[in-house]
């Protein structure tokens, strides 16, 4: 399948996450590192191999060097095994248990999607692998294999919040984008809903999070009536109209306010008509107000 390039550059600027922790785990010949069953996670091989139980190369994964192979592969197979620059996502939907027969490091990184992100991911199967990673992706691999370095297990000199999540982030996107574009994504994908209306109205609040958005102007823009359009945007997404655009504003907010902009510059860009209720709004969100974010996110108050 073939991904369309804007489709797919929309799911991924979409994509927000909140790092838990970045860390190095070193395997022993025989060691066992098992990944929860709710957990999403990251898992880029540093150094060594380890063989995945269930086999995490069964269904669909992309080699640097051959077309993507789908075929169900057991445990025994060679090509169950992970070498040195693979790299892979775990979306939490079974236990994985990875298994060394000689000494492996491996950089993981528990990783927590906002919930659009979570929406966009949906449709995403188990887990995606890239092998070869590291050649197809240097300058991801290479920012991979720093994560988990420091003292605080976040790397990057002092340990910065903000730089680690972007770090994560691009290694993730990298991740995801190598896997869509070279055929291995599930037919349909990127489309958030599955519903081509649907579709124009996700991407429409999406690429304009500040505009006034009544059910009456998205039910338009999906070329519906607004009790068929609220019933359907329902069903598709778990979250009524006003409480997807809400949650869309609020993960901007926090990008913003996290890449530096200001609170008053935040309320206006996302269509609030004063900081304060721009303010209340991200209280009741986050339970914490938009400056106490941006200190908690390592940035010096500035507006």
């Amino acid at each position: 399948m073939t991904v369309d390039s804007d489709a797919l550059g929309h799911v991924l600027s979409s994509i927000d996450l909140r790092v838990g922790v970045a860390r190095r785990e070193i395997l022993t010949p025989g060691a066992t590192f098992t990944v929860a069953a709710d957990r999403v996670m990251l898992v880029y091989v540093a150094e060594g191999s380890v063989t995945g139980h269930p086999p995490i190369a069964s269904g669909c994964r992309l080699d640097l060097h051959r077309s993507p192979v789908r075929a169900e592969i057991t445990s025994d197979d060679e090509h169950a095994r992970l070498i040195a620059g693979d790299a892979f996502v775990t979306f939490g939907q079974q236990p994985i248990a990875l298994e060394s027969a000689a000494q492996a490091t491996l950089v993981v990184v528990d990783i927590e999607l906002s919930s659009t992100a979570r929406h966009l991911c949906a449709t995403l199967p188990g887990f995606i692998l890239v092998t070869g990673f590291d050649a197809l992706e240097p300058a991801a691999a290479a920012l991979a294999a720093q994560l988990g370095n420091g003292p605080d297990n976040c790397s990057l000199r002092s340990g910065d919040p903000v730089i680690c999540r972007m770090m994560v982030t691009t290694v993730l996107l990298s991740v995801i984008r190598a896997w869509a574009e070279n055929g291995c994504a599930p037919e349909g994908w990127p489309r958030p809903a599955a519903d081509p209306f649907l579709d124009r109205v996700v991407e429409a609040i999406h690429d304009e999070p500040g505009r006034d958005w009544t059910v009456e102007v998205l039910a338009n823009v999906g070329v519906m009536s607004r009790s068929v359009f609220a019933e359907r945007f329902r069903q598709a997404t778990g979250s009524s109209p006003a409480d997807y655009v809400r949650q869309v504003r609020m993960d901007v907010a926090k990008r913003m306010l996290s890449a530096g902009s200001a609170v008053s510059e935040t309320s206006r860009e996302l269509g609030y008509g004063s900081d304060e209720g721009f303010s209340r709004a991200f209280r009741r969100h986050t339970g914490v107000t938009p400056s106490g974010w941006r200190t908690a996110q390592g940035l010096a108050a500035v507006g």
